[in-house]
């Protein structure tokens, strides 16, 4: 495996767990990188730049990293509210009046980051141009009924994020949520990411697509065989988990130009995995005279809001004000890491404690939502050599 880039000494170890996710986990084309203390320790990259294809990922190759992208949407209103533009414990209906309707005039700010609106579904789900158009979206959650009381439980808002958190950034800044993060946060520090990739970049994405897993047996890892009722509620049509990650109906085309340009940031966030790391280093402290998150927003970030049975996802899971934080169903570095994977395989994520900030990128997308063996066999690796 030609895998290029850099590990800083002490960091070999997540060189030698990269190569060994290409030899006996799967990995096609991926890239990892890692921050300590604002510095980069680890830069690397390997295989493909499109799952299907021969070219080699380059240094400036990105990809789609499905809800990986939620953690920098999340950042969005955590700094408006650092800003003092946005009250946390606001009604939603305070900065966008027409989302009172059918029960929802007590969902907060808060409920949105930490899923605990009651829409992650909708009636009737949208089309990939009614998703990508950026009105149909905001209009459908607004009229949808919640599906519980909102604030009282949690359920993953797996495609009506999008929507939630880009009209309210939309309401309160005039700005689109894919704008202000090109101008607020990556372009100050540089970083390779989007929501809704321009054109003169375009050229950089990868494709993305399905590759099976190999064999517990090939791989040595620990393979836990789903619940019985999580594979239920995936297979059951009318089941919230079905439609809440089928909100758009049919699935998009994720590899397809137009919806690589929608700002979609539930689902289509392009990155690399420097882009990534770099970030969530920012929010936890100074990047190149740089820092996103004062410490009371970082608090905010990585303090428990939901926990417990997860409406959506059918297992336990933990929620901070937009990130999902280290737990059984979302393993990260350590107790304090908060972050957010992508379905399939990509992982963004901080930890303040270590200064540790982590990006991995990957176009072949495993079956898993939360915890992606490749993933976790980096992270496990970054562990061991602090």
């Amino acid at each position: 495996m030609d895998v290029r880039g850099t590990a800083a000494p002490g960091f070999e170890a997540v060189r030698d767990a990269f190569v060994r996710n290409f030899e006996q986990r799967g990995d096609r084309g991926a890239a990892v990188a890692v921050y300590r203390h604002g510095r980069k320790v680890v830069d690397l990259w390997a295989g493909t730049r499109d799952v299907d294809g021969r070219e080699p990922w380059a240094v400036d190759t990105v990809q789609v990293v499905r809800s990986a992208g939620k953690g920098i949407a999340a950042a969005v209103p955590l700094l408006l509210h650092q800003r003092g533009q946005i009250d946390l414990h606001a009604a939603v209906g305070t900065y966008w009046p027409e989302f009172k309707a059918n029960g929802k005039e007590r969902v907060l700010v808060r409920h949105l980051l930490a899923h605990r609106a009651g829409v992650p579904a909708l009636d009737r789900p949208l089309t990939p141009e009614e998703a990508a158009d950026g009105v149909s979206g905001p209009r459908a959650v607004a009229a949808q009924r919640p599906a519980w009381e909102p604030g009282t439980a949690h359920g993953y808002h797996a495609q009506t994020y999008s929507w939630l958190i880009g009209e309210l950034v939309r309401r309160v800044t005039g700005r689109t949520v894919g704008r202000w993060v090109a101008e607020e946060i990556a372009r100050p520090l540089g970083l390779d990411f989007w929501f809704g990739i321009p054109d003169d970049e375009a050229h950089r994405v990868g494709r993305i697509g399905p590759v099976e897993a190999p064999a517990a047996e090939n791989t040595g890892a620990l393979r836990v065989r789903p619940k019985r009722s999580v594979v239920d509620a995936y297979r059951d049509p009318e089941s919230l988990t079905r439609r809440a990650f089928g909100a758009i109906d049919p699935l998009p085309d994720e590899n397809d130009g137009g919806y690589r340009a929608a700002e979609l940031p539930a689902s289509n966030g392009t990155a690399t995995a420097r882009g990534l790391a770099r970030c969530y280093a920012a929010m936890i402290g100074p990047v190149d005279g740089h820092r996103l998150f004062a410490p009371a927003t970082l608090t905010l970030a990585r303090t428990e809001e939901s926990a417990g049975p997860d409406q959506v996802l059918v297992v336990n899971t933990r929620f901070g004000l937009g990130y999902m934080l280290h737990g059984p169903a979302s393993p990260l570095l350590a107790p304090g890491s908060f972050g957010h994977p992508g379905r399939g395989g990509s992982l963004g994520f901080a930890d303040p404690e270590s200064g540790i900030a982590f990006g991995y990128v990957t176009n072949g997308l495993q079956k898993g939502v939360t915890a992606d063996p490749r993933a976790q066999a980096l992270v496990r690796a970054v562990r061991s050599v602090l």
